[in-house]
Protein backbone atom coordinates (compact mmCIF):
# COMPACT_ATOMS: atom_id res chain seq x y z
CA UNK A 1 0.00 0.00 0.00
CA UNK A 2 1.11 3.05 -0.89
CA UNK A 3 -0.67 5.64 1.61
CA UNK A 4 -0.67 8.85 0.06
CA UNK A 5 -2.80 7.20 -2.71
CA UNK A 6 -4.78 5.06 -0.43
CA UNK A 7 -8.26 6.09 1.18
CA UNK A 8 -9.14 6.33 4.97
CA UNK A 9 -11.20 2.77 3.96
CA UNK A 10 -8.37 1.45 2.28
CA UNK A 11 -6.47 1.81 5.51
CA UNK A 12 -9.28 0.52 7.55
CA UNK A 13 -9.85 -2.08 5.85
CA UNK A 14 -6.16 -3.44 6.79
CA UNK A 15 -7.22 -3.20 10.24
CA UNK A 16 -3.94 -3.37 12.70
CA UNK A 17 -2.51 -5.47 9.98
CA UNK A 18 0.17 -3.22 8.11
CA UNK A 19 3.24 -1.57 9.61
CA UNK A 20 4.09 1.75 8.51
CA UNK A 21 7.18 2.56 6.64
CA UNK A 22 8.12 6.18 6.94
CA UNK A 23 11.46 7.14 4.51
CA UNK A 24 13.42 9.38 6.21
CA UNK A 25 15.99 12.07 3.83
CA UNK A 26 17.40 15.17 3.04
CA UNK A 27 17.58 18.42 0.93
CA UNK A 28 21.61 18.62 0.95
CA UNK A 29 24.30 19.10 -0.83
CA UNK A 30 25.69 15.69 -2.56
CA UNK A 31 28.88 17.07 -4.25
CA UNK A 32 28.34 18.53 -7.95
CA UNK A 33 27.39 15.26 -9.64
CA UNK A 34 24.50 14.08 -7.70
CA UNK A 35 21.26 15.95 -7.17
CA UNK A 36 19.98 17.25 -3.57
CA UNK A 37 17.35 14.88 -2.75
CA UNK A 38 19.84 11.58 -2.98
CA UNK A 39 19.50 10.59 0.47
CA UNK A 40 15.64 11.28 0.12
CA UNK A 41 15.68 8.56 -2.77
CA UNK A 42 17.57 5.68 -1.46
CA UNK A 43 15.20 6.01 1.51
CA UNK A 44 12.28 5.71 -0.79
CA UNK A 45 13.89 3.29 -2.69
CA UNK A 46 14.85 0.78 0.42
CA UNK A 47 11.08 1.72 1.17
CA UNK A 48 9.73 0.36 -1.58
CA UNK A 49 11.36 -2.67 -2.33
CA UNK A 50 10.47 -3.00 1.88
CA UNK A 51 7.13 -2.80 0.56
CA UNK A 52 7.49 -5.32 -2.71
CA UNK A 53 8.59 -7.97 -0.07
CA UNK A 54 6.35 -8.36 2.93
CA UNK A 55 2.43 -7.37 1.51
CA UNK A 56 2.00 -6.23 5.10
CA UNK A 57 3.80 -2.93 4.45
CA UNK A 58 2.30 0.50 3.96
CA UNK A 59 4.58 3.21 2.77
CA UNK A 60 4.05 6.61 3.76
CA UNK A 61 4.89 9.87 1.58
CA UNK A 62 8.89 10.66 2.48
CA UNK A 63 9.55 13.18 4.89
CA UNK A 64 12.08 15.42 3.03
CA UNK A 65 14.04 17.52 5.02
CA UNK A 66 16.55 16.32 8.03
CA UNK A 67 19.18 17.40 10.23
CA UNK A 68 21.75 18.80 7.56
CA UNK A 69 23.36 21.33 9.91
CA UNK A 70 27.28 20.23 8.41
CA UNK A 71 26.03 21.16 5.20
CA UNK A 72 24.72 24.23 5.64
CA UNK A 73 27.57 26.43 3.95
CA UNK A 74 26.56 24.79 0.32
CA UNK A 75 23.80 26.54 -1.18
CA UNK A 76 20.28 24.12 -1.92
CA UNK A 77 20.57 22.86 1.58
CA UNK A 78 17.53 22.72 3.78
CA UNK A 79 17.70 21.75 6.82
CA UNK A 80 15.45 21.48 10.09
CA UNK A 81 17.31 21.10 13.74
CA UNK A 82 17.40 17.44 15.73
CA UNK A 83 14.89 18.24 18.11
CA UNK A 84 12.36 19.76 15.25
CA UNK A 85 12.84 16.62 13.32
CA UNK A 86 12.60 14.61 16.67
CA UNK A 87 8.78 16.53 17.21
CA UNK A 88 8.03 15.39 13.90
CA UNK A 89 8.65 11.86 13.69
CA UNK A 90 7.23 11.16 17.57
CA UNK A 91 3.27 13.05 16.03
CA UNK A 92 3.66 10.78 12.85
CA UNK A 93 4.14 8.00 15.31
CA UNK A 94 1.30 9.47 17.49
CA UNK A 95 -0.99 10.09 14.17
CA UNK A 96 -0.07 6.40 13.25
CA UNK A 97 -0.63 4.20 16.48
CA UNK A 98 -4.69 3.46 16.41
CA UNK A 99 -4.11 2.42 12.10
CA UNK A 100 -0.74 0.19 12.46
CA UNK A 101 0.96 -2.47 13.73
CA UNK A 102 3.79 -0.23 13.92
CA UNK A 103 5.98 2.17 12.28
CA UNK A 104 9.62 1.62 10.67
CA UNK A 105 11.15 5.08 10.69
CA UNK A 106 13.77 4.77 7.51
CA UNK A 107 16.41 6.75 7.22
CA UNK A 108 18.79 7.64 4.25
CA UNK A 109 20.65 10.50 5.75
CA UNK A 110 23.04 9.80 8.51
CA UNK A 111 22.82 13.36 9.79
CA UNK A 112 19.27 12.19 11.00
CA UNK A 113 20.62 9.99 13.99
CA UNK A 114 20.33 12.12 16.38
CA UNK A 115 16.69 13.27 16.01
CA UNK A 116 15.96 9.68 15.20
CA UNK A 117 17.40 8.22 18.55
CA UNK A 118 15.11 10.88 20.08
CA UNK A 119 12.23 10.60 18.21
CA UNK A 120 12.18 6.73 19.12
CA UNK A 121 13.48 6.93 22.89
CA UNK A 122 10.28 9.47 22.92
CA UNK A 123 7.81 7.08 21.35
CA UNK A 124 8.88 4.13 22.85
CA UNK A 125 8.38 5.78 26.15
CA UNK A 126 4.83 6.38 24.80
CA UNK A 127 4.36 2.61 24.35
CA UNK A 128 4.39 2.68 20.59
CA UNK A 129 6.16 0.31 18.42
CA UNK A 130 8.66 1.65 16.60
CA UNK A 131 11.75 0.18 14.62
CA UNK A 132 14.33 2.84 13.84
CA UNK A 133 16.84 1.53 10.83
CA UNK A 134 19.33 3.81 8.97
CA UNK A 135 20.69 2.91 5.68
CA UNK A 136 24.64 2.02 5.61
CA UNK A 137 27.01 0.18 3.63
CA UNK A 138 30.24 -0.81 5.76
CA UNK A 139 33.34 -0.14 4.46
CA UNK A 140 31.83 2.49 2.07
CA UNK A 141 32.72 6.31 1.52
CA UNK A 142 31.20 9.48 3.95
CA UNK A 143 29.54 11.82 1.59
CA UNK A 144 28.91 11.56 -2.04
CA UNK A 145 31.78 9.05 -3.17
CA UNK A 146 31.47 6.05 -4.87
CA UNK A 147 28.79 4.76 -2.15
CA UNK A 148 26.53 6.86 -3.08
CA UNK A 149 27.13 7.87 -6.22
CA UNK A 150 26.69 3.67 -7.07
CA UNK A 151 23.09 3.61 -5.24
CA UNK A 152 21.86 6.74 -7.43
CA UNK A 153 23.03 4.95 -10.51
CA UNK A 154 21.04 2.43 -9.50
CA UNK A 155 18.26 3.75 -8.58
CA UNK A 156 18.38 6.71 -11.33
CA UNK A 157 21.24 6.91 -13.57
CA UNK A 158 19.84 9.90 -15.33
CA UNK A 159 20.04 11.51 -12.14
CA UNK A 160 23.93 11.50 -12.04
CA UNK A 161 25.99 13.63 -13.73
CA UNK A 162 29.25 11.44 -14.32
CA UNK A 163 30.70 14.16 -16.28
CA UNK A 164 31.00 16.60 -13.28
CA UNK A 165 31.83 14.11 -10.64
CA UNK A 166 35.29 14.44 -9.05
CA UNK A 167 36.94 13.23 -5.77
CA UNK A 168 36.74 15.19 -2.53
CA UNK A 169 38.02 14.80 0.91
CA UNK A 170 39.79 11.03 1.15
CA UNK A 171 40.97 11.14 4.71
CA UNK A 172 38.85 8.63 6.75
CA UNK A 173 35.80 9.62 8.55
CA UNK A 174 37.43 9.23 11.59
CA UNK A 175 39.98 11.32 11.06
CA UNK A 176 38.27 14.08 9.90
CA UNK A 177 34.90 13.67 12.11
CA UNK A 178 36.49 16.24 15.16
CA UNK A 179 36.24 19.20 12.40
CA UNK A 180 33.58 18.07 10.43
CA UNK A 181 31.51 18.59 14.01
CA UNK A 182 33.14 21.61 14.92
CA UNK A 183 33.20 23.18 11.27
CA UNK A 184 31.25 21.48 8.80
CA UNK A 185 32.19 20.18 5.71
CA UNK A 186 32.71 22.91 3.70
CA UNK A 187 36.13 23.80 5.21
CA UNK A 188 37.16 19.83 5.05
CA UNK A 189 35.57 19.62 1.58
CA UNK A 190 35.31 22.70 -1.16
CA UNK A 191 33.24 20.79 -3.65
CA UNK A 192 31.26 18.69 -0.55
CA UNK A 193 32.42 15.32 -1.57
CA UNK A 194 33.52 13.01 1.20
CA UNK A 195 35.16 10.42 -0.64
CA UNK A 196 36.44 9.78 -4.26
CA UNK A 197 33.02 8.91 -6.99
CA UNK A 198 35.51 7.40 -9.10
CA UNK A 199 34.79 3.62 -10.38
CA UNK A 200 30.72 3.80 -9.21
CA UNK A 201 29.18 1.67 -10.87
CA UNK A 202 25.09 0.60 -11.27
CA UNK A 203 25.98 -3.46 -10.56
CA UNK A 204 27.97 -2.26 -7.54
CA UNK A 205 24.54 0.27 -6.24
CA UNK A 206 22.15 -2.68 -6.83
CA UNK A 207 24.69 -5.28 -4.73
CA UNK A 208 24.54 -2.18 -1.83
CA UNK A 209 20.36 -1.86 -2.38
CA UNK A 210 19.79 -5.75 -1.71
CA UNK A 211 22.01 -5.99 0.94
CA UNK A 212 20.03 -3.40 2.71
CA UNK A 213 17.21 -4.30 1.76
CA UNK A 214 17.68 -7.74 3.06
CA UNK A 215 18.96 -6.61 6.83
CA UNK A 216 15.50 -4.36 6.61
CA UNK A 217 13.24 -6.73 5.66
CA UNK A 218 15.01 -9.47 8.57
CA UNK A 219 14.72 -6.45 11.02
CA UNK A 220 10.87 -6.22 10.32
CA UNK A 221 9.86 -9.40 10.34
CA UNK A 222 11.60 -9.92 13.64
CA UNK A 223 9.76 -7.31 14.73
CA UNK A 224 6.88 -7.64 13.65
CA UNK A 225 6.11 -11.83 13.10
CA UNK A 226 2.93 -10.82 10.74
CA UNK A 227 5.37 -9.70 8.00
CA UNK A 228 7.62 -13.06 8.15
CA UNK A 229 7.21 -15.37 5.87
CA UNK A 230 5.16 -12.70 3.86
CA UNK A 231 7.49 -12.54 0.45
Amino acid sequence: MRLGGATWTDVATTGRTCVLVVPIGSVEQHGPHLPLDTDTRIAVELATRLELAHPCVAVAPAVAYGASGEHAAFPGTLLVDHAVLADLLVELVRSARNAFAGVVLLSGHGGNAAGLAMAGERCRAEGDAVLIWAASAPGGDAHAGRTETSLMLAIDSAAVRMELSEAGCTASLKEILPRLRAEGVRPVSSNGVLGDPHGASAAEGEALLSAMSAELADQVAARWPLCAGAT
